[in-house]
């Protein structure tokens, strides 16, 4: 979730940084997953961004 104006468009770009750096830190077969990217016009504590991840072990 990207917490943006609601005339933002680029929701998957802000979110890319986290695909890259998943797929940077595990590798292209363990680190790259489906994902969505949905913009909010608030998030807890303001953050700019709240990423889910479920990882098996």
């Amino acid at each position: 979730m990207v917490n943006c104006a609601a005339d933002f468009k680029q929701h998957p770009q802000v979110i890319n940084g986290c695909s890259e750096l998943f797929r940077d830190l595990w590798g292209e077969d363990l680190g790259v997953g489906v994902r969505s990217a949905v913009g909010m016009g608030s998030l807890p504590g303001d953050v700019t961004v709240e990423i889910e991840g479920a990882f098996q072990v």
